[in-house]
């Protein structure tokens, strides 16, 4: 379990903020685990802010919604620049499904750090053709701390970091659920439609 680090320091200088990444395969748990956070953000009293794309109105429209249906309000925006308009004084920000924003965000994430606030960015590594996804990598490079969060196989029971897509589309974004993907380890996913 991730337990928030505590950088409150007796510097003179301004606080730093600092830049968290969760991420992982569809169904591995990446949305429960920043709602986990930023509702451990609001006991500890810090104003919380948390953005997701326009584009995701899977479950809501406004809120992010967990596949356990665990959910929070969130403001839906259409490109990374326009957290920074909304974020104003929070303490953190939360960020869900960052694959689909643009590759801004990372800069993005970069300034809200600076600026003395907690950036908790969730999203998926790999698209289901097992590439980097949109910002995700370079995020979790610039990130002080990564989580790699797995799912179970749904063929075998095995670990599964890959979204196997069971629809046929070459399109790199296609929003959906079971119905579109499964998760699946290495070997099932290699195997495709054999597994």
């Amino acid at each position: 379990m991730f337990i928030e680090p505590n950088h409150n320091t007796k510097h003179s200088q301004p606080r730093i903020g600092w830049v968290e990444v969760v991420c992982g395969s569809m169904f591995s748990g990446k949305t429960e685990e920043l709602i986990r956070r930023l509702n451990r953000a609001k006991i500890a009293r810090q104003k919380v802010e948390i953005f997701k794309p326009a584009i995701d109105k899977r479950y809501h429209d406004l809120d992010i919604v967990s596949h356990n249906e665990n959910s929070i309000r969130s403001t839906p925006v259409n490109t990374s620049e326009e957290i920074l308009l909304f974020a104003g004084d929070c303490d953190v920000v939360g960020i869900d499904e960052a694959q689909f924003l643009d590759n801004n965000l990372v800069e993005v994430c970069n300034k809200l750090a600076s600026s003395g606030k907690r950036v908790i960015v969730a999203g998926l590594d790999m698209d289901f053709a097992g590439k980097p996804f949109g910002p995700m990598p370079l995020l979790m490079s610039i990130a002080e701390y990564v989580t790699k969060v797995h799912a179970v196989c749904v063929v075998c029971g095995e670990v599964a970091q890959y979204s196997y897509r069971k629809v046929t589309s070459q399109d790199k974004i296609l929003l959906g659920e079971t119905d579109s993907y499964e998760a699946r380890c290495r070997r099932c996913y290699t195997l495709g439609e054999l597994a």
